[in-house]
């Protein structure tokens, strides 16, 4: 036990948030099944998200969605919603792998690294990983040297020390199972750039970045970040992550106008 907080430092929570995640939740709770404990935040679904995880007995939690938009301002109310001192994070839609629930196992009980550890994962598009994969994460931390700002997209905050999981370890990385479907990635870029529009309203883009951001973040993509060894998938992708910067900054302007025209 630890002395400070009281909770079991030998044992795991899996903590995932959730809105109207039926569609991959099932996958992914199998895959956590031999965890301590798997909590699932809700922020008020529409769909059977909470029905499918009361049925793989979940410990279901609720924050209430309101006027929020991002799974953010949920992720410290469940990080701290866990029974347990180590905490991995688990999105609704990825598959944690055997190997690597069993080395977070053994790393705890050795005590090998810090306060916390970023992942290595495995991003899926049009059913097959993208060459820029992995990506890293702090997703396995002591809950009580974590806190999570309130701000899309934003990582988690550790008051301590972060190690990286060994290079080169492919059976360890978590599976995105995301953008099975070209229709799902639009959908999600629209709401991306919708929450993102706020945090943006004081940039200036004019017709420079116009012209060019876009194009920068397909050369980035397909170029840097090695696309073109993905063929025709690598090209579509590329495209996607210059349309989501025009989708952003023409959304801006349009609220930079819109509230221009009102005062």
């Amino acid at each position: 036990m630890n002395p400070e907080n009281n909770l079991p430092s030998d044992r795991i929570s899996v903590v995932i948030n959730t809105y109207n995640a039926a569609d991959m939740l099932e996958l992914t709770l199998k895959s956590v099944q031999t965890f301590d404990e798997v909590v699932v935040c809700d922020m008020e679904s529409t769909d059977d998200t909470v029905a499918i995880a009361e049925r793989y007995g979940c410990k279901v939690v609720t924050f209430p969605r309101g006027d929020n938009n991002i799974c953010e301002v949920a992720r410290d109310f469940a990080v701290h919603s866990a029974s347990n001192l180590w905490v991995l994070v688990v999105d609704a839609d990825e598959i944690v792998p055997r190997a690597l629930r069993d080395y977070l196992y053994e790393a705890i009980r050795r005590n090998d690294f810090g306060d916390a550890l970023a992942t290595g994962h495995k991003n899926m598009f049009m059913g097959r990983p993208a060459t820029d994969s992995p990506n890293y994460h702090i997703r396995f931390f002591r809950q009580d040297k974590a806190y999570w700002p309130p701000i899309i997209h934003a990582p988690v905050k550790i008051d301590g020390t972060v190690t990286r999981m060994p290079a080169g370890r492919e059976d360890l990385y978590f599976i995105h199972l995301d953008d099975r479907a070209i229709a799902d990635r639009i959908t999600k870029l629209n709401r991306y750039s919708d929450n993102e529009v706020p945090k943006r309203m004081k940039r200036r883009f004019g017709p420079w970045k116009l012209l060019f951001r876009p194009g920068w973040f397909f050369f980035k993509t397909y170029v840097l970040n090695g696309g073109f060894r993905d063929g025709r998938r690598g090209i579509i992708r590329a495209y996607m992550e210059s349309i989501y910067q025009m989708m952003l900054m023409g959304k801006v302007i349009e609220s930079q106008e819109k509230e221009k025209s009102e005062s």
